[in-house]
């Protein structure tokens, strides 16, 4: 009886060290300098692109007002969520490539979950949108104005919105509930959900089980929008006995279909897999490629093969050369 209280402060002490995590590793690529160095300038120059790229996107669909539909506002929200989702991972990402400290603290980390996942889900969802936006647009033309009125596509982009903000925050709160007391050391250039779930030393069967049915049912749902979306759009098409006009249709939506194909497909790859078969190197490179590098490819995947975009850069510049 006189040992308890011992015990009981010896637990206490234990379970203090064990949950009062302050502060998380970011441990990187590497750690040679001269690497890094490297990494840093082309980091930079893929960030200041998409800044460029996607920002001017919607300067564009602002300023022009034959941009002025649907289509190219889905668009604009495209590239804004773009250039957000890149700005909540990339600065750190280059602070941390030279920098000696490479520490972000807890609710730093637990906030760039939430965003980046926000942003990214949400793009899950536009994606769709964008899709079933084609469809209607491709397929019963007479009744689009009426159909994609102001009022629908404005709803589809806040529910965008919400579900993106619904999803970050399950598995923010999720994850942040956790205990890490074996290391603080994510092997990563920032705080995604594997890499978390693999450093706990909590249960995270819970965990794993959210990730791949949330995740799971926002992929099926959304690639089921965008794959019923697209067969529809095949039964126009081969109804369509124009030449140019095929033409023209393969160009509205082959850039589309494009970006979902990469989007997904390393969603895919990174969320829908257990956490202890993460594998730190690879799986950083994929999760960098989504997070820095689609978001830099999206302005040339929708500008470069659309008429109407290429003619408003040019009315824009002033020049004939785009």
């Amino acid at each position: 009886m006189l040992g308890f209280p011992l015990d009981l402060d010896l637990y206490r002490f234990q379970m203090k060290n064990v949950t009062e995590v302050t502060t998380f590793i970011l441990m990187g690529f590497t750690d040679d300098f001269e690497i890094n160095v490297f990494l840093f300038l082309l980091f930079l120059a893929i960030y200041l692109f998409t800044l460029a790229g996607n920002l001017g996107l919607v300067f564009l669909v602002i300023g022009d007002s034959r941009l002025h539909n649907p289509m190219y506002y889905f668009l604009s929200v495209l590239s804004f969520l773009d250039a957000c989702y890149s700005s909540v991972v990339t600065p750190k990402m280059l602070v941390s490539f030279l920098a000696e400290n490479k520490a972000i603290s807890f609710l730093g980390c637990a906030a760039q979950m939430l965003l980046f996942v926000s942003f990214g889900t949400t793009e899950c969802f536009l994606l769709a949108a964008m899709a079933y936006d084609r469809y209607v647009a491709i397929y019963n033309p007479l009744l689009y104005s009426a159909s994609m009125s102001p009022r629908v596509y404005i709803s589809l982009i806040i529910a965008s919105y919400v579900g993106g903000i619904l999803h970050a925050s399950v598995h923010t709160v999720a994850t942040f509930s956790l205990s890490f007391c074996a290391s603080n050391e994510i092997s990563h250039v920032f705080c995604d959900i594997p890499p978390l779930l693999a450093l706990s030393c909590s249960d995270t069967h819970t965990n794993q089980l959210l990730l791949f049915y949330f995740v799971g049912a926002i992929e099926i749902v959304t690639i089921m929008i965008v794959l019923i979306s697209y067969g529809f759009i095949l039964l126009a098409i081969l109804r369509i006995h124009s030449t140019n006009g095929r033409r023209k249709v393969f160009s509205t939506c082959g850039s589309h279909l494009t970006g979902v194909t990469i989007y997904h497909s390393t969603i895919l790859f990174i969320y829908m897999r257990p956490s202890s078969s993460y594998a730190s190197d690879h799986d950083m490179i994929v999760s960098t490629f989504y997070t820095i590098v689609i978001p830099m490819l999206n302005p040339i995947i929708y500008s470069l093969r659309n008429k109407d975009v290429k003619e408003a850069m040019k009315k824009l510049l002033g020049r004939n050369w785009l």
